[in-house]
């Protein structure tokens, strides 16, 4: 015991910066006052003797020493070394071991240790480290150990601190193994670089990060110089940390020190450049590489260019990768197959897998399922069912997922023909589809309206073990429901309850959909009350659905609360359901809220399509709306979009309308040149374009080309040429096509034979024209149009009583005229004069509740006129504003001629003065009026200022007004304003250049003011 505490000196133990042991060591051995016992020494001198022979084994165990051998024992003779031969001593080490039966104290492994590697025995000294550390000993007091001795031993070896790290390397104790390099460092004893290298890499290796670092400062702070593997380990730690930009200064740092790189150390950096997307980095390195003379790894940068989708450039370097005669690796190549498929680029794909081939690289199922998977994705159906009998060429076996793939794609293809064989393929060789494989199936069943086999393809799911899913369920209800077969959608939604599959919204929808399409909402409402009962949210579909049902049977409040209500829920309408909304709002007659919705289309930022822009422009074009029409067609051409026939028709017919039939041609024009056909409804809108325009001659050419455009004229054409004829005095042509229409097998409508009337009537043809009112009464064609018609076509002819008497028969036949029919007989009776007869009829109109517009009373205003009675013209004005009705230019030109016949310029010019700021001054009659009745007067000045106004207001003054006030200029002796006035006569073309002043007021000079006081009211009407 008393050697025991001798050797087991204590050092004194401190905690350094990294929080390791620093131990500082006494620099001598204490002597200890406790010598050992005289039996310990003399044994152990004894020991020693005897380990000086040969055959020392035999001579201890022949002698008494084996009963004194104890721990105290073995350590003296171990630090007396007497023998010289550390080999012997490791030899009595292990046999003295088999003989005590207990442990051997710490320091004898220690002296062992250090002794070995002084003899440089390392492998041994190796040896008793790890049986030291195995002996259970902490590693403090292994470490405070070793030092001790290492210490107090002359010329101790350093490389026992570099076998302890090892052995503890070896034995994943890396926290211990850094430790003993901490020691060393701070007793400025330097482990070896290898060793540190070693470390690093297992550091590394279990990702124990913290400690790498420490230990490489440590090595930093040593000031050790790094090789290359120190170097690599630390890029390697670099790029697996993620910090490329240090493991690049690495790189430079290493070429500084005259290391050059090794393909290895840049291919780490390939890959992680490549793992985090830094592709153009990674390119820029592999060209660094090859100027160096280095072969880049090729496949780290394939796969991370196919991983980038950047597969041309993958490409590319395969084909170099080729001509340096190396060959891609399998990973490589699956990465560039799942890259191609990607993109859709099948060729590369083929090529890909001709590459494998080629390079004997294997194939297995899994690659061939992908380039199938994705050749049926794309639709290449032919160069999958290749592949298919090229794989079982070559022995590999197709699977479910193979069939699956061939299966599903068919059914995109809608090729279920087949699908259904493939089917029967996979039953053969006892293959199970997946659910999605027999949904692709029942969906395209669907599609193709066969229910039936899509009901027993459910069938054979089910008896396989597959339970069907939601999918499924809602698919074929679908299919049921698309068909009308409302029945069996219900039966299968019961169905499926009772599989224990709850239906979702989608099963919902279809049903909701069907019955929506049929116009049976309140069935369809029952539904979206069960959708709530059943925890499920309505969604988009649903919503439209009732927007479409509402808006089809014009409930168009209602489907207005489902629009709000789906906009409420976060849904997005289509463009379908604006295009129904706002073709409900026309056709109820809403135009606010048509426009108001296409214009939320805009705010919301939905792109617009043709079907939308067509109903819309349809609706605006029905309105009037030529402008905004025109604007939003535009808008539609400017995102690229092409119009078809229904928006050509639509525009043309509404531009036609408008008379601008040269851009109607314009747009006849562009739809043949895009290829769109014209229907009939298009050359419709242009014929009637043209008889509007005048241009009956190129209307009939039109309308004789119709046949060649593989098109025959209906019931519009024949009534739109007829009326053009009949506007343009060509009554022969007109009844020309008249009597072809039967032998065409278009029959004369009622507005066919409303046109020949008019027609008739316009050219004084009133007995042709009672003729075909005949015909019309017989064929029961006759409206009241037709007799507005006539009596029209009577007033004009001065036939008054004929007119009247047309009237009584109108009401004896029960059709009630309107304010029209009395309009018109008022007017003429008011210019025939006859006043107590327009009165009568007046009254009778108002006595029928109808009601009196501007041009009724302007009518009678210009009788009174006409008879001088201008009270009644006033009462008249009067009566009209106080009832609301609206006073035109020529209202307002009668009552100022009716004030200016009073001599009342007063109230004449206030009139002029209301209606200049209404912005009604269209024409100069009100501003001739008053210019007349001034120069009566002699106020020529205020005369001249009128004429001067009116050419500010851009009216053009009458001659007659004109020569008055130049006459009046020249007789009070005011030849410059006379001469001025004159002038402007000339310059508004009212007199040839030539006429001078004085011909120009010899001529006018006689009194005429009766007479132009009867031509200014004639002029007015």
């Amino acid at each position: 015991m008393a050697m025991r505490r001798f050797l087991q000196r204590s050092p004194l133990l401190l905690t350094d910066q990294n929080g390791f042991t620093n131990t500082k060591f006494i620099k001598s051995i204490a002597v200890s006052t406790l010598s050992p016992t005289s039996d310990t020494l003399k044994i152990s001198e004894e020991i020693s003797c005897f380990l000086r022979k040969n055959n020392w084994k035999t001579t201890i165990a022949s002698s008494h020493v084996p009963s004194k051998l104890n721990p105290d024992v073995v350590c003296a003779v171990l630090h007396q070394n007497q023998v010289g031969d550390p080999k012997r001593l490791l030899d009595f080490f292990y046999w003295s071991q088999s003989q005590m039966g207990v442990p051997q104290f710490l320091d004898s492994f220690s002296i062992l240790a250090v002794n070995l590697c002084n003899s440089n025995h390392l492998g041994l000294a190796n040896e008793v480290l790890t049986q030291m550390i195995r002996s259970h000993y902490s590693s403090s007091s292994i470490l405070d150990s070793i030092f001790f001795l290492f210490r107090n031993y002359e010329g101790s070896s350093a490389l026992v601190f570099d076998l302890l790290i090892d052995s503890y390397r070896r034995m994943r104790m890396l926290d211990e193994a850094a430790n003993v390099f901490f020691v060393a460092k701070n007793d400025s004893i330097l482990i070896s670089l290898t060793r540190c290298n070693s470390l690093l890499k297992d550091l590394l290796k279990c990702g124990n990060m913290k400690m790498f670092w420490k230990i490489y400062d440590g090595m930093l702070d040593a000031k050790m110089g790094f090789d290359i593997k120190t170097y690599a380990t630390l890029v390697n730690a670099l790029c697996k940390t993620g910090d490329l930009m240090r493991a690049k200064r690495l790189l430079i740092e290493m070429e500084e020190k005259g290391l050059n790189p090794n393909e290895f150390i840049y291919g780490m950096v390939l890959e992680r450049m490549c793992q985090v997307g830094d592709i153009n980095e990674a390119i820029e390195l592999k060209r660094c590489m090859g100027k160096r003379g280095l072969v880049p790894n090729y496949d780290i940068i394939i796969v991370g260019l196919s991983r980038a989708k950047r597969m041309n450039e993958a490409k590319l370097t395969v084909e170099e990768m080729q001509k340096m005669g190396l060959k891609p690796k399998y990973n490589t190549c699956s990465a560039l197959i799942d890259g191609f498929m990607r993109d859709g680029n099948i060729d590369e794909v083929l090529r890909i897998r001709d590459v494998m081939v080629s390079c004997d690289i294997p194939i297995n199922l899994i690659p061939y399922n992908a380039v199938i998977h994705g050749l049926c994705k794309f639709g290449k159906m032919e160069k999958a069912a290749e592949v298919l009998e090229g794989m079982v060429a070559l022995g590999c076996k197709p699977n479910s997922q193979t069939f699956c793939s061939l299966i599903e794609g068919y059914c995109r293809e809608h090729n279920i023909g087949q699908a259904l064989e493939h089917l029967h393929e996979m039953e053969k060789r006892n293959l199970v589809p997946r659910a999605v494989t027999y949904g692709a199936m029942i969906n395209e069943l669907c599609r193709c309206k066969d229910l039936s086999l899509a009901t027993k393809l459910l069938e054979k799911m089910t008896s396989s073990g597959l339970k069907p899913n939601v999918i499924v369920y809602s698919t074929l209800m679908k299919g049921y429901a698309d068909e009308g077969r409302i029945e069996e959608a219900r039966r299968l939604l019961d169905e499926m309850r009772c599989e224990g599959v709850a239906p979702d919204i989608f099963c919902y929808n279809a049903i909701i959909s069907s019955l929506s399409k049929s116009g049976k909402m309140e069935e369809a409402s029952t539904y979206l009350l069960e959708i709530q009962r059943w925890g499920l949210t309505p969604d988009a579909v649903t919503f439209g659905s009732f927007i479409i049902g509402y808006s089809k049977i014009g409930k168009m409040t209602e489907a207005s609360n489902c629009f709000h209500d789906m906009l409420d829920h976060g849904f997005m309408p289509n463009n379908l359901l604006y295009t129904v909304l706002t073709n409900g709002y026309f056709k109820a007659g809403n135009l606010k809220e048509a426009l108001s919705t296409f214009q939320h289309i805009h705010a919301l930022g939905v792109p617009l399509d043709v079907q939308t822009c067509s109903v819309f422009i349809h609706g605006l074009l029905k309105n009037g709306r030529v402008q905004e029409a025109l604007k939003v067609f535009s808008e539609l051409q400017e995102k690229g979009l092409v119009p078809d026939v229904f928006t050509y028709s639509s525009l043309i017919s509404g531009i036609c309308k408008q008379g601008e039939v040269n851009k109607a041609f314009e747009l006849h024009g562009e739809m043949c040149l895009k290829g769109i056909a014209p229907n009939i409804f298009v050359y419709n809108a242009l014929i009637d374009g043209l008889c509007k325009s005048g241009d009956i001659q190129r209307a009939r050419e039109l309308f004789d080309g119709i046949s060649e455009k593989g098109l025959e004229p209906d019931s519009v054409t024949y009534s739109t040429m007829i009326d053009g004829y009949c506007k343009s005095k060509n009554l022969d042509e007109a009844f020309s096509l008249f009597h072809e229409m039967p032998s065409k097998g278009v029959q004369p409508h009622s507005f066919v034979y409303n046109a020949l009337v008019y027609g008739c009537c316009k050219e004084g043809e009133m007995e042709k024209a009672m003729n075909l009112f005949h015909d019309m009464l017989q064929k029961g064609f006759t409206t009241i149009h037709s007799f507005n018609t006539l009596i029209d076509g009577f007033c004009k002819s001065c036939k008054l009583q004929e007119a009247s008497q047309l009237l009584q028969e109108m009401i004896a036949k029960q059709i009630m005229p309107d304010h029209v029919t009395y309009t018109t007989l008022i007017d003429w009776h008011c210019k025939a004069g006859k006043m107590e007869e327009a009165n009568l009829l007046f009254k009778e109109m108002l006595e029928r509740n109808l009601i009196a517009d501007a041009i009724t009373y302007t009518s009678l205003m210009y009788g009174y006129n006409k008879v001088g009675q201008l009270s009644e013209v006033f009462a008249l004005f009067k009566e009209m504003v106080a009832k609301g009705v609206k006073p035109d230019e020529l209202t307002y030109s009668l009552v100022v001629y009716a004030h200016c016949k009073e001599n009342n310029l007063v109230e004449a010019f206030k009139l002029r003065d209301e209606i200049v700021r209404k912005g009604m001054l269209t024409k100069g009659a009100i501003h001739n009026l008053l210019i007349f009745s001034l120069c009566k007067r002699e106020d020529l000045s205020e005369a001249s200022k009128l004429l001067d106004e009116m050419r500010e207001l851009g009216l053009k003054p009458s001659l007659a007004v004109c020569s008055i006030l130049v006459c009046r200029f020249f007789q009070a002796g005011k030849m410059d304003e006379a001469k001025q006035v004159f002038e402007g006569v000339k310059s508004l073309g009212l007199v040839p250049d030539t006429t001078s002043l004085i011909d120009f007021v010899n001529e006018n000079l006689n009194d005429r003011d009766s007479e132009d006081a009867r031509n200014l009211l004639k002029q007015l009407v």
